[in-house]
């Protein structure tokens, strides 16, 4: 029987893409689920069909704008309402789309209102929701966190310079937060993962070359998937990476040393 059964994550944003993959990865270990999602909810609903049936895990899914950093108080107490802990929490929901513009182009044209927004929507998001799981984990013993960031704030990519700031912000901020919690026996990471064939990715307007340029640049010769890095957010939650916090860990098919 899996070490991870019978315990709760939480993670934002996991209808589709990496979010999706992670909950999935989760569920198949018999770890309960609580996900968000913006505004989608007859996928949601699927989805917590689809995993009890498959997995026979507890899902709820609860809406959640993350651009709106007071609903993640809310957001927990109605997660307390239908699970009894919270033992993981992974920060992973994203935007892109009108919200991004001004934050999501080159440097001369970034605006300040979109690298606003995508600095809520990544270090506040994190901020706001870890603060209220650590408050869960501290009561049933620790626990551990992990934050998506991103090799962007490694290596330059076009027009992604709004972005690539913020995950680099994202990771100074998990090391601050793993140092504090870890009185707690809270463990707080990052994954950091180089282009990952996903729909965010596909709404870039270079999705083509930024494909292509991947392929090339990668050690294996191919593009990340959603489950690379769901693999890696999973171990980070285990006792096998009980002595690992303040890290961030790069998942990118070696692209970002070629």
């Amino acid at each position: 029987m899996s070490q991870m059964r019978g315990k709760t994550v939480v993670i934002t944003g996991a209808t589709k893409g990496i979010g999706k993959a992670i909950a999935e990865k989760f569920a198949k270990e018999g770890v309960n689920i609580a996900f968000t999602y913006n505004s989608n909810n007859a996928v949601a609903l699927e989805l917590v069909s689809e995993w009890e049936g498959a997995y026979g895990v507890k899902v709820r899914a609860y809406p959640l704008n993350i651009l709106e950093p007071d609903e993640f108080k809310p957001l927990f107490e109605a997660i307390d309402q239908d699970f009894e802990r919270v033992d993981f929490f992974v920060s992973n929901a994203m935007i892109y789309g009108r919200p991004v513009v001004g934050g999501y182009g080159k440097f001369m044209r970034l605006k300040p209102r979109g690298l606003n927004n995508i600095y809520t929507a990544t270090v506040n998001a994190f901020v706001v929701g870890s603060q209220e799981a650590a408050k869960r984990m501290e009561k049933v013993g620790g626990g551990s966190i992990v934050t998506m960031s991103s090799t962007g704030n490694l290596i330059y990519i076009d027009n992604y310079a709004g972005h690539g700031t913020n995950k680099a912000a994202v990771e100074a901020m998990s090391r601050y937060a793993a140092v504090e919690l870890g009185e707690m026996g809270i463990r707080v990471n990052a994954v950091s993962g180089g282009p990952i064939d996903t729909d965010a990715l596909k709404a870039f307007t270079n999705y083509e070359e930024v494909k292509a340029e991947t392929i090339k640049r990668s050690a294996l010769s191919r593009m990340g998937s959603p489950e690379d890095i769901a693999g890696a957010v999973y171990f980070l939650c285990t006792d096998e990476a009980s002595w690992i916090t303040g890290q961030t860990l790069v998942v990118d098919g070696g692209t970002t040393f070629r």
